[in-house]
């Protein structure tokens, strides 16, 4: 996508309170880059090049990858892996797929091989503890696979333990606030790329007035057809929220359809954890 539809890359810096992490894990260090779309199209590679330089500015200690690699055919995400290469932590690259990355007919799998293959880890209902046995990382099938089913991997894990969760989509938010978690890393909205200040994005009150868009409307702006599935809580579509008890970020994400963004421009997230 042009620089000009998709805007100058915001690295995002937050600090955030975990209650019972441990004192040794107070500053850890968590970078996130989220909805790649690569396709030749809606990410350029100089945005790619710009994200990857960031995260490794800020020096982290784990690096999340949220889902949406591809965006429909699965070839891409072969190169896309050679860049992701370059991409630097301490502790390892973590990730989760989106919903693109299931479309394609194996696309689950060849996106998870080519991933793993690079040293970046897939979690599909997993729980898993990089930076020791006092703080899980869990990470879920995309919401729309068919296979987001939480409550085995979330009652594997001792209440007791802050967790950090990665789900490609925000509206899982909904259905785990029955659960512990401290941290959830989303994305998948592309933060609504055209947003109104003061108002949100255009895609939710659109939604309002839907039997009055016109078809030919809808084939032009693609990322805004009227599909309850995109997301349902558009409330959510950026930044940091709290559902339940529990807290949740979403990511504007790197890719970019037309007809371009907004107020919304493209995102790496630096969050730094604190004891509470």
């Amino acid at each position: 996508m042009h620089r000009l539809l998709t805007g100058k890359l915001r690295v995002e810096h937050l600090t955030i309170p975990i209650a019972n992490l441990p004192a040794n894990l107070s500053g850890t260090k968590l970078v996130q880059l989220t909805d790649f779309h690569y396709d030749g199209v809606r990410l350029s590679e100089g945005l790619l090049f710009e994200a990857i330089a960031a995260a490794n500015e800020a020096e982290a200690d784990l690096i999340f990858l949220t889902g949406d690699f591809i965006t429909l055919e699965t070839a891409p995400i072969h190169d896309l892996v050679q860049r992701l290469k370059n991409l630097q932590s301490r502790r390892g690259i973590y990730a989760v797929l989106g919903n693109h990355d299931h479309y394609w007919p194996g696309g689950k799998i060849e996106v998870t091989n080519a991933l793993n293959n690079a040293g970046i880890r897939v979690l599909y209902n997993e729980a898993t503890y990089p930076l020791g046995e006092n703080l899980a990382l869990i990470g879920f099938a995309d919401f729309w696979s068919g296979d987001f089913k939480p409550e085995p991997v979330m009652t594997s894990v001792d209440i007791s333990i802050p967790r950090i969760v990665l789900s490609h989509n925000p509206d899982t938010a909904e259905k785990l606030q029955g659960y512990r978690i401290d941290l959830q890393f989303s994305g998948h909205t592309h933060g609504g790329q055209i947003v109104i200040p003061g108002i949100g994005p255009v895609y939710a009150w659109l939604k309002k007035i839907s039997s009055a868009i016109p078809q030919w409307v809808r084939n032009w702006m693609p990322f805004f057809s009227i599909d309850e599935r995109v997301v349902s809580h558009w409330e959510w579509a950026s930044g940091l929220h709290r559902v339940g008890n529990n807290l949740l970020y979403v990511n504007r994400g790197l890719g970019t359809y037309a007809p371009g963004r907004l107020f919304c421009p493209p995102e790496v997230t630096v969050i730094t954890l604190i004891c509470e």
